[in-house]
């Protein structure tokens, strides 16, 4: 989703340079420049739009997380009790 975002910025700025709405790079720079460009409007749209599925993962991180806790708080409890 973020790389289709990019692209439609990369598109948006490289029309925008294109038509004289932005400044173009100089000396043969401008792929580079529509490209920071594109990164520049890109990031904060992701930051925004992508939200919701950025809470999801998280959310599912943690309680992976905790389960592999509780199974490490486990095996050492179990550990913990066994006498040779």
């Amino acid at each position: 989703m973020r790389l289709s975002i990019f692209v439609g910025c990369f598109a948006v700025a490289a029309v925008a340079v294109h038509f004289g709405l932005l400044p173009s790079g100089t000396n043969g720079s401008n792929l580079v420049w529509v490209i920071l460009l594109a990164l520049l409007l890109s990031a904060p749209l992701s930051y925004v739009l992508l939200r919701k599925q950025r809470d999801e993962m998280s959310v599912q991180i943690v309680s992976t997380v905790d389960r592999a806790k509780e199974r490490l708080e486990a095996n050492r409890t179990r550990e913990d009790h066994v006498t040779p």
